[in-house]
């Protein structure tokens, strides 16, 4: 009897809910960060025919949002829902801004029942409401939402991403997709450290050659400004205002005064001729008098260029191989956070106050610390004195692409199971700590000439950023099991109308083809991202150099290259060549194969070359890099050839067809 129960149960738990049984409680939906705290209800709220997003009359920030709401909604799922405002219907979205001082500055709830009603204390906390709203609705083909209620806010204040725009230049199109991405997953701090430089080793040991760059406009320093890549004030302004809109504040970043090559090139007498030209000279008036004038360029005025509340003035790893140094350089310190206050702003430094450990004073009250290494500054000493931090160990959160130490890639599965921003390398405090603001991580460029495309770095800091968002926001009360979050992690969009991975699809399969290619075709996808392979006939013709088969906003593939002739691929400044080129009058099948880290050649099932890493060396073996020669695909446009390309097919998969 007991058999014949057990089955009979099992069975009735079978049966759909239309049998006459309850409807269960619907699960707590998937939303990267993890929502906070979930009560389900029954059934699915489907937006109506006749939908639109409303809210109050009397509440402008929620209209401003909810017209962001409404245009990445018609971005992402191709229907225009029109924002009115006064009393909602069956079928709508409900926008509104409601006292809950339970849900802090950034929190919102949403309650989903014949309408989903979104409601938060601060525009902040509505705005990520919206990005709830939207990962949920673009994991359901009928863009629905299960009823229930949602109560989230996060657990630390700072939640941010540092990008090294100095020793590589980062175009401003991707800084602004950047800050859409970080929004869609909730980061609200993007630094971006203006200046730079290599490493002098891989120059000839001569600092005259060893490249620097300052990336801002300057009119104070005409010619100070980087030549190969640079953002001029009016366009940098605007991209903070931008950054702001979605609620992620920029943090403008001047290093100094070591990783400093770049002002001491323009400048050589401020540059040290102890501790290496990277260094200002601390004991040099003229040095002061340079870098007043340079952060005064952007802070002084009624419209300055650094738009925000807080400016980074870097300070960290200066030498401190003498006790009058290190008293300087804390002096300096001091003086470069109250000039920035001085125009209004908090100032952010790098942590090196325990490895420049003396009796200068250096202002506490109100700096907040990047806390990246202990031996530099000990956490638990620099939360004694009074400082603020910021959690970006370097051990666990750094990327230097390629370089051998640090991360190539992040590890992930660690990071989630084990890292809360009150891990501070071996330093751990409670979570929550009142002085640790939040967390960052951060992409470090230092090999200069790697051949680390864009796409490269991106391909290295999208999914950690899915998943440090989830341990800034949650901290450690992340349920899912790491697989599971990184399997469903996988349905999500990078943001509205972003697609810096270049995806076609998701399933391992043929993703476009074309009969036939002319030129001056263009195709509905710019380019394709890592893994893919893409082939097709060729008839050859006698191309001239420089003779382009695709060519997309992000790089060029050639049928003839501008240098040799050759098949070959240009981006990001750097042109890889393959020892092959298709003769006039000869007839292949031609497939490129491309992951992140090697291009493949490959003729008439042949394999012609595998561009892989390729290890470059200097000073006699003594010195070498790492060199990258990966290519993102470029579709979107044919060039202007003679050639006869057919049977085109892209997969997004490498291997065989």
């Amino acid at each position: 009897m007991k058999t014949l129960s057990k089955l009979i149960l099992a069975v009735l738990c079978l049966l759909p809910v239309g049998h006459g049984l309850r409807a269960a409680e619907n699960p707590k939906p998937f939303v990267v960060p993890e929502i906070r705290q979930w009560s389900g209800g029954k059934g699915r709220f489907v937006p109506g025919p006749d939908a639109r997003i409303v809210c109050s009359p009397d509440q402008p920030e929620a209209l401003r949002i909810a017209r962001l709401f409404a245009a990445d909604y018609a971005e992402m799922f191709g229907r225009a829902l029109p924002v009115a405002l006064g009393k909602a219907s069956p079928g709508d979205f409900v926008l509104a801004l409601s006292p809950d001082k339970a849900l802090g500055t950034e929190g919102y709830s949403v309650r989903t029942t014949d309408r989903a009603a979104l409601s938060a204390p601060t525009p902040a906390g509505l705005y990520w409401g919206t990005r709830t709203l939207l990962q949920i609705s673009e994991q359901d083909s009928a863009r629905s939402l299960p009823k229930g209620t949602i109560r989230d806010w996060p657990d630390y204040p700072f939640r941010g991403f540092m990008i090294d725009c100095g020793r590589k230049f980062i175009p401003m199109d991707y800084l602004e997709d950047l800050t859409r991405i970080m929004a869609y997953y909730k980061l609200n701090v993007l630094q971006v450290h203006l200046n730079d430089n290599g490493f002098k080793q891989y120059f000839g040991h001569d600092w005259n050659k060893t490249y620097a760059a300052f990336r801002l406009e300057s009119d104070t320093f005409p010619g100070l400004t980087a030549r190969d890549g640079s953002y001029s004030k009016k366009e940098f302004a605007d991209f903070q205002r931008q950054a702001a809109d979605r609620f992620v504040e920029i943090i403008p970043e001047i290093d100094i005064p070591a990783h400093s090559l770049a002002f001491t090139h323009y400048k050589p007498e401020i540059g040290s001729k102890e501790y290496g030209m990277d260094h200002l000279d601390l004991f040099n008036p003229e040095t002061y008098r340079f870098a007043d004038a340079l952060f005064r360029e952007y802070l002084a005025g009624d419209d300055p260029v650094f738009v925000g509340p807080r400016v980074h003035i870097g300070t960290d790893e200066y030498s401190n191989a003498k006790k009058e140094v290190v008293e300087k350089f804390r002096a300096f310190t001091d003086h470069y956070i109250r000039l920035v206050e001085s125009y209004g702003k908090q100032t952010v430094v790098w942590g090196a106050l325990t490895h420049a450990s003396g009796q200068t004073p250096v202002k506490v009250e109100n700096v907040v610390m990047n806390a990246w290494y202990n031996g530099y500054a000990d956490p638990a000493a620099m939360i004694e004195q009074g400082y603020r931090l910021v959690s970006i160990p370097d051990g666990l959160v750094y990327i230097v692409p390629m370089a051998g130490y640090y991360h190539d890639y992040l590890n992930e599965p660690y990071l989630y199971e084990q890292w809360t921003p009150p891990h501070i390398g071996k330093a751990v405090f409670e979570e929550r700590h009142p002085a640790i603001l939040g967390g960052m991580f951060a992409v470090w460029n230092d090999h200069v000439g790697n051949g680390i495309s864009v796409k490269d770095i991106h391909h290295r800091i999208f999914p950690p950023l899915q998943t440090l968002s989830a341990k800034m926001w949650t901290g450690e009360a992340v349920s899912l099991p790491y697989a599971e979050f990184d399997r469903r992690r996988a349905a999500l969009s990078e943001a509205p109308g972003v697609n810096q991975l270049a995806r076609i699809g998701t399933a391992p399969a043929l993703v476009y083809e074309r009969a036939e290619v002319r030129p001056g075709d263009s195709s509905a996808y710019p380019e394709i991202g890592y893994d893919y392979t893409v082939s097709f006939d060729i008839e050859g013709a006698d191309e001239k150099r420089g003779t382009v088969l695709f060519r997309s906003p992000n790089a060029v593939f050639y049928l003839s290259d501008p240098i040799r002739g050759m098949l070959g691929f240009a981006r990001d400044g750097y042109l890889n060549t393959f020892p092959y080129r298709v003769n006039p009058g000869e007839k292949a099948r031609i497939r490129i194969e491309g992951d992140n880290r090697s291009t493949t050649l490959k003729v008439n099932g042949k394999t012609i070359d595998v561009m892989d890493v390729q290890k470059r060396y200097y000073n006699g073996g003594k010195d070498s890099m790492n060199y990258v020669r990966t290519l993102v695909f470029p579709l979107e446009k044919a060039g202007d050839f003679d050639s006869r390309i057919s049977n085109l097919k892209v997969y997004n998969h490498r291997g065989d067809e």
